[in-house]
């Protein structure tokens, strides 16, 4: 984890053992605030950024640390991009523990991509897995691996980084 002194996190709450949130069982921080306000939002309690609690990254990191089934962290929303520079510590020291790290976002790839934030631009570099574009009602699909409408993409950028082009992710399972 960096030493860099940052803002502090904002969350709405953490749940220890999902497995909706990404790929295996996840360690989920649920961020406080998200100025996308989507119709339908399933956490709309989340949106108000003065909301929540302020978090100690380091208590976060020990609490992943001591739970032995999760497989990987998820940072959802609020909207995580809205906290880039106080999540950064936490998902290198997420990515220092070997987990596996899923971000969901409102924002597309390509806008996150266009910001000159250089805090937007570590986080994207440290996730594995990235939801992202706003839930819309009218494509909602709960059928859907990981994400609530049909416009959400779940691109793999590990091989997004590798291949030079966007990667969606494929489960092992969606053949069956």
């Amino acid at each position: 984890m960096s030493n860099t002194v940052c803002k502090p996190l904002r969350i709405a709450g953490i749940q220890q053992d999902s497995i909706v949130d990404g790929p295996g069982i996840r360690f989920v921080i649920f961020t406080q605030g998200c100025p996308h306000h989507c119709p339908g939002c399933h956490n709309p309690q989340t949106h108000d950024p003065e909301g929540g609690t302020e978090a100690d990254v380091r208590e976060i990191l020990s609490q992943i640390r001591e739970n032995p089934l999760a497989s990987g962290v998820t940072f959802s929303g609020g909207e995580p991009f809205c906290q880039a520079e106080a999540l950064v510590p936490l998902a290198e020291g997420v990515k220092g523990l070997r987990k596996h790290l899923t971000i969901y976002t409102g924002y597309l790839y390509e806008q996150l991509l266009e910001r000159e934030d250089p805090a937007v631009q570590r986080l994207l570099a440290l996730a594995d897995l990235l939801v992202d574009g706003p839930f819309l009602i009218a494509e909602r699909d709960l059928t859907l691996p990981y994400r609530g409408s049909k416009n959400q993409r779940v691109i793999d950028l590990v091989k997004t980084r590798a291949f030079g082009a966007l990667e969606l992710y494929r489960s092992e399972y969606e053949d069956l």
